[in-house]
């Protein structure tokens, strides 16, 4: 693991496996440590408001984030991993215990479709989700607590969102200080319906790379007939972003299409011979799947926007209320952390025995146990790839 590697490793890992290095009677949460330094799955990392984080948690979450090399973690660079990867796990349980005072937490409905709008964004087949759950020591249970806390934190800070209220005035303030910002770039509005040789449970669903072919030709064949393209997506479409918005997905520059993949051939299309509303004939990427693109709009020069420009008004409104969102919820997790009794046996030990520091080394993979935690990755973290 290079150097960067490691140090973007320590930033996202949250949890702490060194902390039974530290001799047992200096342990303040009744641990016990294990031959070579490691520590048994017992040992408490810290406690908010009496409840445990265990060092099992923390360690898995290390174990996720540095992909299996966290041996390769310097002590030093171990340590700091585990007291942020800590940190990040008392937050997240001081705010779940606020939510669920305020009776925000979600039932098994929210959770199933929570965890179904993952599956559809990442494009997963079955097999592929059964194998990024394993990748990440997880299981359905564990997934699903691990959710549950995810949606219910979310409720809270979608509650303190709610009050946000952005004047007209602050609009037109922004927007003179920020007028260079709102530019239309040169581009092209596009729609698109995939299809995937692999099984991914949508409705009429092609599972092999001949039906995918037969699929996306008999598409073709309904939109040249004239189908309404939105229609024909919702219908038919494998990409959880076109299959819901009846095909749409955006606009692009030419540099934006090139690096998503697309043809040089397919650009210079775009953005020359054809004419807004025209569909392009299937189109194969490189991850194998299937495309037909419909050409919704286009812009050959760019253009300075004002207030009245469709869009730029809701879009100063968003970026001021995501401003406040975030001071906002930097002001929750201080209150609410305020409000809570926590310990935490790991940075105690550390100051118990400096020395310990030094020789610091994460505990075998097979000690951790999967366990939810509120600050890992779900396994559905990307959408489906573009062509």
């Amino acid at each position: 693991m290079h150097r960067a590697a490691k140090q973007i490793a320590i930033l996202a890992l949250v949890i702490f496996a060194a902390f039974g290095l530290v001799a047992c009677d200096r342990n303040s949460s009744g641990s016990t440590t294990t031959a070579g330094g490691g520590v048994a799955d017992s040992t408490v990392a810290a406690t908010v408001n009496g409840k445990k984080i265990m060092l099992n948690e923390v360690e898995r979450i290390i174990s996720q984030q540095a992909k299996g090399q966290q041996s390769q973690l310097s002590p030093l660079e171990l340590a700091a991993a585990r007291l942020q990867v800590l940190d990040g796990l008392i937050q997240q349980e001081v705010l779940l215990q606020r939510a669920e005072n305020e009776k925000l937490m979600p039932n098994d409905e929210e959770i199933t479709q929570t965890i179904n709008q993952q599956k559809r964004a990442g494009n997963f087949t079955e097999e592929e989700w059964q194998k990024a759950l394993s990748d990440n020591s997880q299981n359905e249970q564990s997934l699903r607590e691990e959710v549950r806390k995810q949606v219910a934190v979310r409720k809270l800070q979608e509650k303190i969102v709610g009050q946000i209220s952005i004047s007209d005035r602050e609009v037109s303030d922004f927007y003179d200080k920020n007028k260079e910002s709102f530019v239309s770039s040169r581009g092209v509005a596009l729609s698109a319906i995939a299809v995937d040789p692999r099984d991914n449970g949508f409705q009429d669903d092609a599972k092999s790379e001949a039906e995918a072919k037969a699929k996306i030709d008999r598409i073709y064949a309904q939109l040249k007939s004239g189908a309404d393209f939105a229609t024909v997506a919702r219908a038919g479409s494998e990409d959880a972003q076109s299959y819901l918005r009846g095909g749409e997905i955006g606009s692009a520059t030419e540099e934006q299409l090139r690096q998503n993949g697309f043809p040089s051939e397919l650009i210079s299309r775009l953005f020359g011979s054809m004419q807004v509303g025209d569909i392009t004939p299937p189109e194969r990427s490189s991850n194998g799947q299937w495309y037909v693109f419909k050409l919704t709009g286009r812009q050959l020069e760019s253009q300075n926007l004002n207030l009245d420009s469709p869009g730029v008004r809701d879009q100063i409104k968003q970026a001021l209320i995501n401003q406040r969102q975030t001071l906002l919820n930097a002001a929750l997790v201080t209150t609410a952390m305020s409000e809570s009794k926590v310990v935490n046996n790991l940075a105690m030990s550390m100051l118990n025995d400096p020395a310990s520091l030094n020789s610091l080394r994460p505990v075998a993979a097979g000690n951790a146990t999967p366990a939810a935690a509120t600050t890992s990755a779900s396994p559905a973290a990307s959408a489906a790839p573009s062509p």
